[in-house]
């Protein structure tokens, strides 16, 4: 996560997690929501940075990136999986 350290991508991440899992009326625990939110958000960067050449940036621009992120990561679990 671009300008965040690790404690802040925990935090984010978390909130992030949550957020999709709430949206996307998924039923995960603390630990899946921060896992899918960093997940996301690496992800997303990582395509943001190849597509557009950049990311957002800070706390605000992170946990949108992670949320977007963590909701394409729900999605695809379910596509592969069905929907559990």
């Amino acid at each position: 996560m671009t300008g965040v350290g690790w404690l802040a991508a925990i935090i984010i991440g978390a909130i992030a997690g949550w957020l999709a899992e709430k949206v996307m009326k998924a039923n995960m625990g603390l630990l899946m929501n921060i896992i899918v939110g960093i997940l996301g958000a690496v992800i997303l960067n990582a395509i943001l940075l190849a597509v557009v050449g950049g990311t957002l940036g800070g706390w605000i621009g992170q946990l949108i990136v992670g949320f977007i992120g963590a909701c394409i990561l729900i999605w695809i679990v379910r596509m592969v999986r069905g929907r559990a």
